[in-house]
């Protein structure tokens, strides 16, 4: 997507040099993203009245041509205002959803989850199990296995994400969508089948298990994590590919919070489950994630900034990697009733899967107890 789209339009937003530190010179046009609607003006994100805008979930539309913004409207802009310039992170439309999607979206699920116990995970007809194998034999050490499990996983997935772009244009973006997810989920499959069942081998360091206060702070620091995953995982139809999947540019919610939510999340999993088990193998587990997770901080900014250009770099002048950084120095100001920003259905869908994987932990272990990887 190139950085500006001019379109049809009569008004655009001119951001001053003070909205990316370090940039000189005269003020720079600067397309900003608005939401996709019916009416001829943007929804407003006055801090005193939310109203959640209803972005395009098919593409960010550019403005062209020229209001000039200047002085303290361009310091508004840049520290969270009115004006938002990515999307609506977890907005879902019920009236806007097609049965045939969802109907499409499970039998894909369906079909993956077939292949993937048929051809990976079923011991006697997938590669699961020999893979895992190979990779054991390198060391007798469990962790040294689980840091190279990572290893693999990391750069097939990251080196995947980074060459997205070239491989979009030749083969289309649901056919790279399914490559991605075809070579990624299996891997991650044996990550996690590895850690479940080698998670008490190794040297214990310390046990705080029996520890009153412990187990409920690692089970809330533990649901807390979740709520840090990467708006763009509520795209469901987009993660199987039934919508074309896109490179989001996302601002509101957890996004004000922390630019990189996913690597928090994660850092927040690990540092609760390293307590909580105290050995060697839950540090070396976490090592092994939390330098990935911090790749892709970098990895992830390098490649907004290649597909939407001074736009991102508006959007990373006013959010943080560091949690609440960017609300304390006062680039980003939260509206007042910024809860309803989370009041949304794949939140709380969140907060039902979450509530399941506790449950289900049990099964999780007795399921990769029998696959003896």
């Amino acid at each position: 997507m190139a950085s500006s789209i001019p379109l049809s339009s009569s008004t655009s937003l001119y951001f001053s040099p003070g909205l990316t530190k370090g940039r000189t010179g005269p003020a720079r046009a600067l397309p900003l993203l608005l939401p996709q609607t019916t009416s001829k003006k943007p929804n407003s994100w006055s801090s005193s009245s939310y109203s959640a805008p209803k972005y395009s979930t098919n593409r960010l539309r550019f403005l062209g041509e020229a209001r000039a913004f200047g002085g303290t409207e361009a310091n508004e802009v840049s520290s969270g205002g009115d004006a938002p310039i990515g999307e609506d992170s977890a907005a879902f439309e019920l009236g806007e959803q097609k049965i045939s999607s969802w109907i499409f979206f499970a039998l894909i699920l369906g079909v993956v989850l077939f292949a993937l116990e048929a051809l990976w995970i079923n011991p006697s007809t997938g590669y699961g199990t020999a893979f895992v194998g190979v990779v054991s034999s390198i060391s007798d050490s469990p962790e040294v296995v689980v840091l190279v499990l990572l290893l693999i996983f990391a750069i097939v997935h990251s080196g995947l994400a980074s060459i997205r772009d070239p491989c979009e244009k030749l083969v289309g973006e649901r056919a790279y969508r399914v490559l991605f997810a075809g070579v990624s989920l299996p891997l991650v499959v044996s990550s996690v089948v590895y850690f479940i069942n080698h998670r008490y081998d190794g040297t214990q360091l310390w046990q705080v298990q029996s520890v009153p206060g412990i187990h409920e702070l690692v089970w809330i620091s533990s649901f807390i994590s979740f709520f840090f995953l990467y708006p763009s995982t509520f795209n469901l139809l987009e993660v199987a590919a039934v919508d074309k999947p896109k490179m989001h540019l996302w601002e509101t919610g957890i996004m004000r919070i922390t630019r990189h939510p996913q690597m928090v999340g994660q850092v927040i999993w690990c540092l609760a489950h390293t307590l909580w088990i105290g050995n060697s193998v839950a540090i070396a587990t976490s090592i092994g994630l939390i330098g990935h997770h911090l790749f892709g901080v970098w990895n992830g900014d390098r490649r907004l900034s290649a597909r939407h250009g001074e736009a991102f770099d508006a959007v990373r002048s006013r959010t943080s990697i560091i949690p609440f950084a960017a609300i304390l120095d006062g680039r980003q100001s939260l509206p007042k009733d910024y809860y309803k920003e989370f009041l949304r259905l794949p939140y709380l869908t969140i907060v039902a899967l979450t509530l399941g994987a506790y449950f289900a932990h049990p099964l999780m272990q007795a399921s990769s107890s029998g696959l003896h990887w």
